[in-house]
């Protein structure tokens, strides 16, 4: 079992930076893959980005792409997410996710944080 705590978000004014924090409890918390979702609101949960668990490979979204970083500290079982050059269309929810298999698709992740709300003002 892995439980996951989010934390870092807030508001933000466009062009600002935050860092978000997912910290993993569990036996196995260091061996599986994360990721980062998003549910912007009214519309459906989106993939951002995932980390593999040795953090040798990432992928993003095309929207997030050379603005975010994904990166994990495995000795502190915590993902992190920094976010830069905000948008007011990246104001979410933003969940961390993790699991057994690396997929852009949010059915795929076993375990899920509950979310912390990123806010970007224009």
């Amino acid at each position: 079992q892995v439980q996951l705590i989010e934390s870092g978000g807030g508001l933000v004014q466009a062009g600002g930076s935050l860092r978000l924090s997912c910290a993993a409890s569990g036996r196995a918390a260091s061996t599986y893959h994360m990721a980062w979702f998003r549910q912007p609101p009214g519309k459906e949960r989106e993939f951002v980005a995932t980390i593999t668990w040795s953090a040798g490979t990432t992928d993003y979204a095309d929207s997030v792409k050379g603005r975010f970083t994904i990166s994990r500290d495995n000795a502190k079982k915590t993902l992190y997410l920094q976010m830069n050059s905000l948008k007011p269309e990246d104001t979410a929810v933003y969940y961390c996710a993790s699991g057994v298999i690396v997929s852009q698709r949010a059915n795929q992740w076993h375990y899920w944080g509950q979310g912390t709300q990123v806010t970007v003002s224009s």
